[in-house]
């Protein structure tokens, strides 16, 4: 199947997954995550649509962003170290990595020498794995009020990645959680800014995601294939 055909497959399946749960489809968009994928399948993924490309590793991200022209946001979607940030910030719109204090000075750091506003999803552990990067959820409002010390740094939403399983189902209560998270500190902004947008969800358990709330899903093998 092409990778046009994958894309399709997916948008029909989110599309499902929103009339299930009396959301629009409109709402959910796809990072399709290309860690490994060779420049011309994420040319033909942006030819099919995508608009949003996820990168996993620095390094490999600047080399295809540099090879890439196409008008397309690029998301960094895995762990970020501090010192490579001003390399991330050569190519990333969307930091969805954001799980320190020490991260997001960085980011302020590099933000300040080139004069732009990153945005930035913070990253939650809601399976409590201790193999998982993120802030435990009971951290995360705290850590957002200690955001507003960095001014080039916008939190734009939520990010998690539920324990990897065969049963999607047993995903769910990762996603309700991080729903349920951010809607509680939305709520205590009050006036301030709220924080719209969720990404949770991959190529095992993204249905399952939107249901819950998704406004991003993660997607690999479902659009590129197996790596």
């Amino acid at each position: 199947m092409t990778i046009a055909k994958n894309i399709e497959r997916v948008r029909l399946e989110i599309a499902a997954a929103c009339e299930r749960s009396n959301r629009k489809s409109a709402d959910v968009q796809v990072v399709a995550v290309s860690k490994t994928v060779a420049v011309p399948k994420i040319i033909e993924a942006i030819a099919a649509g995508v608009t949003i490309i996820g990168e996993n590793r620095v390094q490999e991200a600047v080399e295809k962003s540099r090879s890439i022209h196409e008008p397309v946001s690029w998301h960094l979607i895995g762990h970020l170290q501090t010192n490579k940030v001003r390399r991330a910030l050569e190519f990333a719109a969307v930091i969805e990595t954001l799980d320190s204090l020490r991260l997001a000075a960085a980011i302020q750091q590099q933000a300040e020498l080139l004069d732009r506003t990153i945005d930035v999803f913070v990253q939650v552990n809601t399976s409590g794995e201790e193999t998982k990067f993120g802030l435990a959820p009971d951290q995360v409002g705290e850590f957002i009020g200690r955001l507003t010390a960095f001014d080039r740094v916008r939190v734009i939403g939520l990010m998690t990645i539920a324990q990897l399983v065969g049963d999607a189902e047993k995903a769910r209560p990762s996603f309700q959680l991080l729903r349920k998270l951010r809607d509680s500190i939305n709520s205590q902004r009050g006036n301030k800014s709220q924080i719209p947008f969720l990404s949770m969800g991959m190529t095992n358990d993204y249905t399952v995601a939107v249901e819950e709330g998704a406004t991003h899903v993660r997607i690999g093998r479902a659009i590129f294939g197996e790596r």
